[in-house]
Formats: structure tokens, C-alpha cells, sequence
């Protein structure tokens, strides 16, 4: 599985149209692992460029801190699910949580 994530200053990012770039974590989802972490610049902010560049990139979930509706659905269009309200911490952090079933999901920080 391959999650993607916004990060920006080495942290998720509270708004994903604005990071500096994505953490693309491999993850082995049996062993519970990660299996590579790889950073990458994101295309320019236009609509809808983001999901189909995630997916490109083999993307399976993303992990964010706000998105609006609309971009949560062209992820889903795209075959990605979409997690909002996740907290701002690193990749690394997020993904353990993850994986440890503990992740707290709060409060959607994108309104639109």
C-alpha cells in the first residue's frame, strides 16, 4: 500500500494545496512497517491536478490535514481514499499511527 501525504516544514501540512511536497510511504501493511519513504515536489496548484498526479504516483490513501469536498471526491474518482483531519506531525509519526490502528482523525481544516 502507498500512502500519500502533504507535507510542508517536515510535517503534514494543513492545507494540502499548499505543501512543499508529498511523502509517498510504502507501507507493508501485514508486518505492520514502512517500507520506503519517498519526498516529492508536487505539480503546480491548479484544480484536480493533485489526485491524478497521486495516482500516478501509486498512490492508494491520502492522509491530510484539511481538503475541500471537492478534492476529496476527484481522489476517490481517481481510486485513492481520503483521510481529513489527521494531526500535524511528521510522515513517520502519522504512518505508525496509522498502522497501529491509533490515528486520531479531528476536525477537517479546509471549508470549501
Amino acid at each position: 500500500m502507498k500512502i500519500a501525504i502533504p507535507v510542508t516544514g517536515g510535517k503534514l501540512s494543513s492545507h494540502f494545496g499548499h505543501c512543499e511536497e508529498f511523502a509517498f510511504v510504502d507501507v507493508d501493511l501485514e508486518k505492520k512497517t514502512i517500507v520506503s519513504i519517498e519526498l516529492l515536489p508536487p505539480p503546480a496548484h491548479e484544480p484536480g491536478v493533485f489526485p491524478g498526479w497521486a495516482a500516478e504516483q501509486g498512490a492508494n490513501l491520502i492522509i491530510g490535514g484539511g481538503m475541500g469536498s471537492r478534492a476529496q471526491d476527484l481522489f476517490r474518482e481517481h481510486g485513492i481514499d481520503v483521510m481529513v483531519g489527521a494531526p500535524i506531525d511528521t510522515p513517520e509519526v502519522i504512518i505508525a499511527a496509522y498502522l497501529a490502528g491509533t490515528i486520531q482523525s479531528g476536525t477537517n481544516a479546509c471549508d470549501h
